[in-house]
């Protein structure tokens, strides 16, 4: 297969990411040939020495033979009911399999609260680096029975993207049905294997599809791309290959497509907040507030906002826009309503203190909630 890939086999802790339609029958409800078939790969990978952590889809899927649903449901009620059911019968079989390699797997469900919010964050962390201290393997999916849609990930392949941020990991495997990313439809003949991306200017002439065929999942070869984007972004490699190839990939072989990892890692949390959170509304800011946040990293006070837009909570994320052209040029978690906000506007602190109480001197962004985009 050619040279061995030194940044798999190096690799101590690894996010390995499986898609529904790897995982369960076209008609519903789990594999288990294929479930055990990944489970022996990723068990002797854990009982060697290296750390896993599985983002698994297919609890929607799992649910739907049993709740006699014919397909992947499109409003989410169903979807959280059929998710409900399912999770429980994946996280089972995945629980019986890694138990023959005297494993104990962990149920990690997430939402992207669990993961923007400070002290939502340092909780997930924790757990996390827990159960791998442990000896155990967590499991991590989305958490689709209360997730809404406005705090939902959408795929499970950008939640892997940001789960390997989070446990700081040293490579992301991506499995699904297809073995490596074309640069067309695979079953084209005219498209051609890409092996290795070392930047975007790479994939130019790729045309990328959506939905696999079974219509199980999410998700199709796009969104393992931007999960790709995203992962590398943060320095961390990704091999994108299909399930059955999962123990070629992971030791080394030059199987499926390298994404190789581009630039140094930036603060795990405020990755999440860039590319996991959708904005709740905009804060509009004067220039002295744009060159305060951008160029001297200050922290967002009240004087330096001219408007707000948006119905949002305190903790919520926002977007922090140039007055007039509407630019956004950082995103933030929120320390206030936003009926509160109008009325601090253009304001000093020391005078929202002495006129308010000394609750409304803190900071409208803090930057340590704060990223640039």
């Amino acid at each position: 297969m050619g040279q061995v890939r030194e940044v798999v086999t190096g690799a101590r802790r690894i996010v390995v990411k499986v898609g529904s339609s790897s995982l369960t029958t076209a008609a519903g409800g789990i594999d288990e040939q294929r479930v055990d078939a990944l489970v022996d790969v990723l068990g002797a990978l854990a009982t060697g020495g290296r750390e896993v952590v599985l983002v698994s889809s297919g609890a929607i899927a799992a649910g739907l033979a049993p709740l006699q649903l014919r397909r992947r449901p499109r409003d989410l009620a169903t979807q959280q009911a059929a998710a409900s059911v399912g999770q429980g019968l994946l996280i089972g079989r995945y629980a019986a399999g890694f138990a023959r390699h005297g494993l104990t797997v962990g149920q990690v469900l997430l939402t992207v609260d669990d993961v923007t919010r400070r002290a939502h964050y340092r909780n997930a962390y924790r757990t996390l680096r827990k159960l791998l201290d442990l000896g155990a393997l967590p499991i991590v999916n989305e958490n689709d029975t209360v997730a809404t849609e406005e705090i939902r990930f959408g795929d499970n392949d950008r939640l892997a993207a940001l789960v390997a941020a989070l446990a700081d990991a040293d490579l992301l495997v991506l499995l699904s049905d297809v073995d490596a990313l074309y640069t067309g439809n695979p079953s084209d003949p005219a498209s051609v294997k890409i092996p290795l991306v070392r930047e975007d200017t790479d994939l130019s002439a790729v045309e990328i599809g959506k939905t696999g065929k079974a219509g199980l999942g999410t998700g199709g070869m796009v969104t393992k791309v931007e999960a790709a984007r995203i992962a590398t972004g943060f320095g961390i490699p990704v091999v994108l290959t299909a399930a059955p190839l999962a123990g070629a990939a992971l030791a080394g072989e030059e199987v499926g497509t390298l994404f190789e990892a581009a630039g140094s890692r930036p603060a795990a949390r405020l990755f999440w907040l860039a590319h996991a959170t959708s904005p709740r509304g905009r804060l509009h800011l004067d220039e002295g507030a744009v060159a305060a946040v951008v160029a001297r990293r200050k922290s967002l006070l009240p004087a330096g906002i001219t408007a707000v837009d948006g119905s949002f909570a305190a903790g919520d994320p926002v977007d922090l826009v140039e007055a007039g052209s509407g630019t956004p040029v950082a995103r933030g978690l929120v320390n206030y309503d936003a009926v509160e906000l109008p009325a601090l506007l253009g304001r000093s602190t020391p005078e929202l203190a002495a006129a308010l109480g000394p609750g409304y001197e803190r900071e409208v962004v803090h930057r340590d909630d704060l990223v640039l985009l």
